[in-house]
C-alpha cells in the first residue's frame, strides 16, 4: 500500500498522467543531455513535475501501479470485447432467425402449392376416368341396342296358334350372339322349360322368362302373351340391359337363384 499523501496524489492525478508525464521527463532530460532543442519552456516544466511526481513514489511501489494499470486496462478491454461479441451474436442470431422464419414461410407456401397442384391433378383424372367410363358404357348400350334391334328384327312378327319347343329354341337361336346362347337358354329351361305361357301360381311370373309382373313385356308388343317371339325378344333386351348380356344374366342368376 502507498503512504499518506503519495497515494492521494497518485489517486487525484491517475497513473496515465503519472506515466505521461515520465515519459515527458525522460524526453526532456535526453534531450538536454544530447543537445537537442525542445519545443518550449511548459513542455519542460510539465516533464519536470511529472518526475518529481513520480520520484516521490517507492520504485517497488512504482510497479505495482503500473501492474494494476495495465491490468484494469487489460480487464477493460476485455469487457469491452465481450460486449461488442455479445452485441454481434445476438444480431446474427436475429438475422438468422428472420432468414429462418422466411424460410420457413416459403417452404409452407410450396407445400400448400404443391398440394393444391396435387388435388387439381387427382380431380381431374378422377372427372376424365368417371366420363370415360360413362362414354365406354353408353357406346355399349348403344351397340347392344344396335345389335339386339337388328337381331331381333329377323323374329316372326305374326303370331300363329302354338309352337314346339324346338321351334321357340330355334326363334331364339336366330338372334341371340351364338357365344351367348347357352347362357341365353340356361337361363330359360330353369325359368320355364321353354313353356311361353308357363305361370307361377304365386307370383303371377309368366312366360319364358318369368317376367314378374307379366304386363312389363307389353312395351315389346301386345302379343307378349301368345307370341313366343315377342318374349324373345323381350327377355334378350332384359339381360342385354340390366347385365350386360346373357352370360352376365346367368352369372347373376347361378349366384342369387334369381336374375
Amino acid at each position: 500500500m502507498l503512504e499518506g499523501n503519495r497515494v492521494s496524489r497518485i489517486s487525484v492525478r491517475g497513473f496515465a498522467v503519472a506515466s505521461a508525464t515520465a515519459v515527458t521527463t525522460v524526453g526532456a532530460v535526453v534531450g538536454v543531455a544530447s543537445g537537442t532543442p525542445q519545443d518550449s519552456p511548459n513542455d519542460f516544466e510539465a516533464a519536470a513535475a511529472g518526475a518529481t511526481l513520480l520520484a516521490e513514489i517507492p520504485t517497488g511501489q512504482q510497479a505495482q501501479v503500473m501492474t494494476s494499470s495495465l491490468t484494469q486496462q487489460a480487464d477493460a478491454q476485455a469487457i469491452a470485447a465481450d460486449s461488442a461479441a455479445k452485441k454481434d451474436a445476438e444480431e446474427n442470431a436475429r438475422v438468422q432467425a428472420a432468414k429462418d422464419a422466411v424460410s420457413k414461410q416459403q417452404a409452407a407456401k410450396e407445400a400448400k402449392a404443391k398440394a393444391a397442384a396435387e388435388a387439381e391433378a387427382k380431380a381431374k383424372a378422377e372427372k376424365e376416368a368417371k366420363e370415360r367410363e360413362e362414354a365406354e358404357e353408353k357406346a355399349a348400350a348403344s351397340r347392344s341396342a344396335t345389335r339386339s334391334t337388328s337381331a331381333t328384327g329377323s323374329l316372326p312378327t305374326t303370331a300363329k296358334g302354338s309352337y314346339s319347343i324346338a321351334e321357340i329354341q330355334a326363334m331364339a337361336r336366330a338372334v341371340v350372339p351364338g357365344d351367348q346362347y347357352q347362357c341365353f337358354s340356361n337361363i330359360v329351361d330353369h325359368e320355364s322349360d321353354w313353356n311361353y305361357k308357363a305361370v307361377n301360381p304365386s307370383s303371377g311370373a309368366y312366360g319364358l322368362f318369368q317376367a314378374l309382373p307379366a304386363s312389363k313385356m307389353s312395351k315389346t308388343g301386345a302379343d307378349w302373351q301368345t307370341n313366343p317371339a315377342t318374349q324373345i325378344k323381350w327377355g334378350l333386351s332384359y339381360m342385354e340391359e340390366r347385365y350386360g348380356s346373357p352370360c352376365g344374366a346367368w352369372d347373376f342368376w347361378q349366384a342369387n337363384r334369381w336374375y
